[in-house]
């Protein structure tokens, strides 16, 4: 019988030598802020929906004294949803490599199955955040957030929004616009739009490059500096960062995301984020399929799960798109 493609053998193991040393160190970032900050739902369909309400505009409002009472006609909520998409990330290791002693276990089922959820988790964090619109036929797609926001937008030349169209049911990429350098006068117009739309925003999401970007901003002329007593014969500190910043309106917490280091795609958008507005939907939680029949002499497993993406409502959240994210010039 053959050996089932990509079965993790002995041979083809680094750390099987006796010695080398039982701490492994894995580099791989496993933070994912969006995802880990946003609440979680269930959900029994592969079509999730939710309503939008939203309040009239401030309006004269005196009435004279004695009069006949006048009602206002109740607006029906807008009817959303988005769709179930699958994730999994899966495994395979022959029982010899199981039984033999392995050097920080990094090649080992067990860690196999660490691995492959940290894998997972990282591939929902990026699918939020790239611009691709939902599709309900195979392989089924989620609407990420770049899919969603209208209201509060800021856009380079030539860009245009995507959304939610109410007729299909599905939401609609935005088009990219040209690239820009990302500034303060864009930061602080985006926190403005988000304000004047009811946004209670929290935090700021960005790429790893435009974090050292907004630190630029301490040099802006309107500003304030800051200043700490450096005390006699104490180590001193040189502060050459800013993590909140203090505008206008809010008061923002500044949160790099690494993900959004994977491509220039999405690292040309800029979040104004209150998490309130945003959940993970569940179908199926994220597991290990118990079903799997190997039908070798090996170990497999298949972490599996199904969610998609709940906006609640877009006009609490916010975007500056089509900046330089990755560097300077791209």
């Amino acid at each position: 019988m053959a050996v089932i493609a990509n079965t993790f053998l002995t041979s083809g193991a680094k750390g099987n030598r006796e010695e080398l040393s039982d701490v492994v160190s894995r580099i791989t970032p496993t933070d994912t802020p969006l995802f880990s900050s946003i609440g979680k739902e269930d959900s029994s369909a592969i079509r999730s929906e939710w309503e939008i309400d939203s309040l009239r505009a401030p309006a004269a409002n005196a009435q004279a004294e004695g009069d006949q009472y006048a009602y206002t006609a109740i607006t029906a909520p807008t009817r959303a949803g988005n769709i179930q998409q699958i994730f999994r990330e899966g495994w395979i290791v022959s029982k010899s490599q199981e039984a033999v002693s392995n050097a920080g276990k990094v090649e080992k089922a067990a860690m196999a199955k660490i691995k492959a959820g940290i894998v997972v988790r990282k591939d929902i964090e990026l699918s939020l955040l790239t611009p691709t619109a939902s599709k309900l036929t195979d392989p089924r797609n989620l609407g990420g957030l770049p899919t969603w926001l209208t209201t509060n937008v800021s856009r380079g030349v030539g860009g245009a929004n995507g959304g939610y169209s109410v007729g299909t049911g599905l939401t609609v990429a935005p088009t990219a616009g040209t690239q820009r350098a990302f500034t303060k006068a864009l930061l602080d117009g985006l926190l403005q739009s988000c304000f004047t739309s009811g946004a209670m925003i929290e935090d700021v999401m960005c790429s790893p490059y435009i974090k050292t970007v907004f630190t630029t901003f301490m040099s802006d002329s309107t500003v304030a500096t800051f200043r700490y007593q450096a005390e006699a014969r104490r180590k001193t500190t040189a502060i050459s960062t800013v993590d909140f910043y203090t505008g206008s309106f809010d008061t923002v917490a500044i949160i790099p995301n690494r993900v959004m280091a994977t491509n220039a795609t999405v690292a040309r958008n800029v979040y104004a984020l209150d998490y309130s507005k945003m959940a993970m939907k569940t179908l199926r939680p994220m597991g290990d399929d118990p079903d799997i029949a190997t039908n070798a002499d090996a170990k497999a497993g298949m972490i599996v799960t199904e969610q998609t993406f709940a906006v609640k409502n877009e006009a609490g959240l916010g975007v500056v798109a089509d900046v330089f994210g990755l560097t300077a010039a791209s």
